[in-house]
């Protein structure tokens, strides 16, 4: 198996682009906000968001192939998986994981992998992730530091670059995309106009958002409907606020459908009450620091028997295929 190659085949034929760029930065676009405590936005531009969600989720059908099994939910599954967990390493953004899967999601909806599983699906998360670093933090690491933990594939900078292309010509160079968090400032006002509990409704919606993300079910509803049942779930845990529903969800601004609502409010719910009561650990980022072997284990014999496993290589094109006693085989790139 050889990455390079493929992946050139793979996209040799997708990368001409005819796009003028003096309409890529024009202004015809919507600024949103990636401010999750930005919610002076009137309830006209919240209107204008909901109007316009339409053009940055897949299309309706989207769901059902997973359903057919036409794509695999459980890779899909696995990809924001390792998504969340470089997230949570680099302390990115929310609204950076989200933005990876949704870039994700609309080139899935748009263009079939070569294999609905393996290193196309990990080059295009890689290559999503990228992007919406890009879009969103103020430093971003390069592309061999973004692929860690558990990577099993990794890629040269160029094949990322080329894979970063053919996602932005899919999504017509749209990466501004409306998100739950587009929506969760302002119903966290309309909730609690005196700000008592905005920071928690804030976090917390956030929280639950992305805990949920990882489900192929929520595929079906809108970031405004999803941004509601979350700070509903969200508002259900403070005890002032446990009388909301639904039916006044729907009240918060013009466009909301209550039956939506209502559908992703009755899935969210028990996923959401099944995370606190497993109450997981929070993810501490690692750092990178090289110690002295004698100090890194108690028991030096095992530090230098582990330092002997014996191990082979043999060369595939621009990668080495590793083959560990101990650990499962990964693909490295040639230094």
């Amino acid at each position: 198996m050889s990455i390079s190659s493929s992946s050139d085949c793979f996209f040799d034929s997708h990368l001409l682009c005819d796009e003028d760029s003096s309409g890529i930065l024009s202004g015809d676009l919507l600024e949103y906000s990636s401010d999750l405590e930005s919610a002076a936005s009137s309830e006209d531009s919240i209107a204008s968001f909901i109007e316009d969600e339409r053009h940055f989720v897949p299309g309706i059908d989207y769901l059902s192939r997973f359903q057919s099994q036409s794509l695999d939910s459980s890779a899909r599954a696995d990809s924001v998986a390792w998504i969340l967990k470089v997230q949570a390493y680099y302390g990115f953004q929310p609204l950076t994981a989200y933005l990876s899967v949704n870039y994700l999601d609309r080139f899935l909806y748009s263009r079939r992998l070569p294999e609905t599983n393996g290193w196309p699906l990990q080059l295009l998360s890689v290559a999503c992730l990228s992007l919406a670093a890009k879009m969103e933090e103020p430093i971003v690491p390069s592309f061999v530091d973004l692929q860690i933990e558990g990577a099993k594939y990794i890629f040269e900078p160029r094949t990322i670059r080329r894979m970063e292309l053919l996602v932005l010509t899919t999504l017509n160079w749209r990466l501004r995309s409306v998100t739950p968090f587009s929506f969760i400032g302002f119903f966290s006002y309309k909730v609690d106009p005196t700000g008592t509990f905005s920071s928690f409704l804030n976090s917390r919606s956030t929280e639950i958002i992305l805990s949920n993300i990882r489900d192929a079910t929520f595929l079906e509803y809108w970031p405004s409907c999803i941004a509601a049942a979350a700070l509903l779930c969200a508002a259900n845990e403070i005890p002032n606020l446990t009388l909301l529903n639904p039916e006044h969800a729907q009240s918060w601004c013009n466009g909301l459908s209550k039956d939506k609502i209502v559908g992703c409010y009755r899935l969210m719910q028990p996923l959401t009450l099944e995370s606190r009561r497993r109450k997981a650990p929070k993810v501490i980022p690692q750092l990178r620091v090289r110690v002295r072997a004698g100090l890194r284990y108690s028991d030096s014999s095992s530090s230098s028997s582990s330092s002997r496993l014996p191990f082979k290589r043999r060369k595939l094109n621009n990668c080495v295929w590793v083959e560990d006693d101990k650990e499962n085989s990964k693909f490295r790139a040639d230094e």
